[in-house]
């Protein structure tokens, strides 16, 4: 890791997390505050500001995956599907989840404020608190490196999330199981086919025939799956009615 990004993860503090973890069902939007001193501060000591930057993180809805349906996707390296490869075929059967997030523009805004930062971010946090909102998060970050401080909060919620929120939420709908070494596995039907994507597969099917869907998103996330051929009768029969 470079040293200046390795500086800032390790003296960027998370002064308030949100109440609420990523959800397992749906989207979800963090309103975020990230608290800098300017870079400036060592020459006005006697009058001191807080940069504040403030914005929006958003994620998609989590998606529970093998390694086989990792690497068949697109948006990794070659070294990341080597190694998605490696893992599909040493444990085909290994749950995986799939987290996709992006940083809003629509609220982006960098403000001055008068004050020591953490008189600031308390400031800041009886304000969320006033407007009750479970969705805020306060960082202390560091100046000139503010969205690397952002990105090590974007990772300490996903994986807060993935243990305290998605791997309840998928065994409690019998989408995972535990094998005999204590790994977290895909839980299949009678037929071989993973539940999740059973699930997953079905949903698209009904957008498909509602018009809501094109055809080749739901070829996509089978061969994503690797069972086209399981379904392909059912998949060109949505072609024969449409005729």
């Amino acid at each position: 890791m470079d040293e200046r990004i390795r500086y800032a993860f390790e003296h960027t503090e998370i002064l308030r997390r949100p109440k609420q973890l990523i959800s397992t069902f749906g989207s979800s939007v963090i309103h975020y505050y990230v608290l800098t001193e300017p870079v400036y501060s060592e020459f006005t000591k006697d009058n001191l500001e807080t940069v504040v930057r403030e914005g929006k993180v958003s994620w998609y809805q989590p998606k529970l995956l093998t390694p086989t349906y990792m690497f068949r996707i697109e948006g990794f390296s070659k070294e990341a599907k080597n190694a998605f490869e490696t893992l599909a075929s040493q444990y085909p059967d290994l749950a995986g989840i799939l987290y996709k997030f992006k940083v809003n523009k629509e609220l982006d805004e960098m403000n001055f404020v008068s004050g020591p930062l953490l008189t600031v971010a308390e400031n800041i946090n009886n304000e969320i608190d006033k407007k009750k909102d479970s969705l805020c998060t306060v960082i202390k970050g560091v100046a000139g490196l503010w969205d690397v401080s952002l990105s090590k909060f974007i990772l300490d919620m996903m994986v807060r999330s993935v243990y305290s929120a998605q791997i309840p939420d998928f065994t409690s709908r019998g989408f995972l199981g535990i094998n005999q070494v204590g790994q977290t596995t895909i839980t299949k039907d009678r037929h071989g086919v993973p539940v999740a994507a059973r699930k997953e597969i079905e949903k698209l099917f009904k957008l498909v025939k509602k018009g809501k869907l094109k055809p080749i998103k739901l070829k996509e996330e089978l061969d994503n799956w690797g069972l086209f051929e399981h379904y392909q009768d059912r998949f060109f029969n949505l072609f024969k009615k449409s005729l």
